[in-house]
């Protein structure tokens, strides 16, 4: 019998196969290069900005710092770690099917019979039976079919879709944490030009109203110097407030309680130190994409998932046994007369189960081909991403410039207003107008200025910066 179940299970695991397509990565059209709005590009360079790592992307230690306190301690990123770790375990409980279940077992029992009635016993015979009895046993599917190993690829996938998951959630933290940063400082910087333009209109109107108590102002000129101290007196508590509001996410993000975060004032060199945004291949998208390679992970899963189904058609051939030792005494438990053992083979197939070893297939083959078509929707989204924060940096940027030009101008439009003014040649209408216009200016020359630094964090986070690290 020994011989016969070791004969089964190596003719068994040399005729075995795997049952199911192999994974083949699907075929889709990806461009030579990326889609860019500017006239001349040299986007077609294999280098890109994502080989910068995401603490060289800006130098600003603060920045870095508060990166780093996200990455240890942001719940949802606590969260998709976990879920590696569950993910991890489930593909060990699934590789442990590939091996066979050997259990041990122990036990004693103690029966009487009743004698009413009874025989007489031979002597040493009484009416009370003890049993004693140890040993161990051994259950093995023999994988001949592929199902097992299926499972096993199944389960290996989806792990690394999970981890996968967890580096695009790295990847939107370092983006979030950053623009909300760069929000701060944006934020504080327009708190600081309200309030400099709340001091310059509280200087205007006393003025305003001197000039009107000598009889050369009009009751009209000092409504209209008024208008700009509470326009500029109400920013103050908008920015305020969404600094408040602000902080109150970044916190969150660090996993903190809200409260109050730490920045420098070094905006503008930060923003004139920005980096290049060399973008380099769309077929590097494929490797980078955390999303695209977690799409890809799912898709083996289900690839590995048809084989299991297909696997069902054929019987299932499995190997018990056992080993032991069973005595009535326990002090001859463990001679070699108390010895016992079995070993056996057997087969279970489906002849008759309505259809659903059939419907199975089936279903795994159409999950199959919408991963499919998942896949190749996440690359196309990655593909539109990079597409549109190249637009964004490159518009962005050309903005800023020209908003940068007319911030100029109305500066100087308001120290000749309010030469003119004070001359007795304008009223003073000219100088609100011309101080309104600068101060609305000056905000969205701030708005610009953070609005292209978020557009490169949104570059880098599209072409897959930060997934490696």
């Amino acid at each position: 019998m020994k011989r016969l179940v070791i004969v089964i299970a190596i003719s068994g695991s040399a005729a075995s196969c795997v049952l199911g397509p192999n994974y083949r990565r699907p075929t889709v059209a990806v461009p030579a290069a990326f889609r860019d709005t500017t006239a001349a590009t040299a986007q077609a360079e294999s280098r890109s900005l994502t080989d910068l790592s995401w603490f060289d992307l800006f130098k600003d230690d603060t920045l870095t710092e508060l990166v780093r306190v996200a990455l240890a301690q942001n719940f949802d990123l606590r969260i998709a770690a976990e879920r590696v770790l569950q993910a991890r375990e489930r593909f060990g409980i699934a590789r442990a099917d590939r091996l066979p279940l050997i259990v041990g077992s122990a036990g004693a029992s103690e029966n009487r019979v009743s004698d009413v009635g009874a025989r007489p016993l031979p002597p040493g015979f009484g009416p009370d039976i003890s049993d004693f009895q140890a040993g161990f046993g051994l259950a093995w599917e023999l994988d001949v079919w592929g199902r097992i190993r299926r499972l096993n690829e199944a389960a290996r996938a989806q792990y690394l879709a999970t981890e996968e998951a967890r580096r695009a959630v790295i990847t939107t933290l370092i983006a979030d944490v950053t623009d909300a940063y760069f929000s701060l400082q944006t934020l504080d910087r327009q708190l600081a030009i309200a309030q400099r333009t709340r001091d310059l209109a509280a200087d205007g109107l006393r003025l305003t109203q001197l000039r009107r108590e000598r009889g050369v102002a009009t009751a009209l000129d000092t409504r209209q110097a008024e208008q700009l101290l509470y326009t500029a007196t109400a920013q103050i508590a908008s920015v305020q407030r969404q600094i408040a509001q602000t902080e109150d996410e970044l916190s969150v993000l660090l996993g903190r309680t809200p409260g109050d975060v730490s920045r420098t004032d070094r905006f503008i060199e930060t923003f004139n130190a920005r980096p290049s945004v060399p973008v380099g291949l769309p077929s590097a998208l494929l490797e980078r994409r955390p999303d695209i390679r977690q799409a890809e992970q799912a898709l083996v899963a289900a690839n590995a998932q048809i084989g299991a189904a297909r696997a069902e058609y054929f019987p299932r051939i499995a190997l018990t046994g056992l080993f032991g030792v069973e005595s009535r005494d326990l002090t001859t438990l463990l001679t070699a007369p108390a010895r016992t053992w079995s070993a056996a083979a057997g087969a279970a197939a489906p002849i008759f189960n309505a259809g659903r070893t059939r419907a199975t297939v089936r279903l795994a083959e159409s999950v199959e081909r919408e991963l499919v078509i998942n896949y190749e929707r996440a690359i196309y989204r990655a593909l539109r991403d990079v597409s549109d924060a190249l637009a964004g940096y490159h518009k962005t940027g050309e903005q800023r410039a020209q908003q940068e030009q007319l911030v100029a101008a109305l500066r100087d439009a308001t120290r000749l207003s309010t030469d003119r003014y004070q001359g007795g040649l304008d009223s003073y209408l000219q100088v609100l107008d011309a101080q309104r216009n600068l101060f609305r200016s000056e905000l969205d020359l701030t708005t610009l200025q953070r609005q292209e630094l978020t557009s490169i964090v949104e570059l880098y986070r599209a072409l897959g910066g930060g997934w490696n690290q």
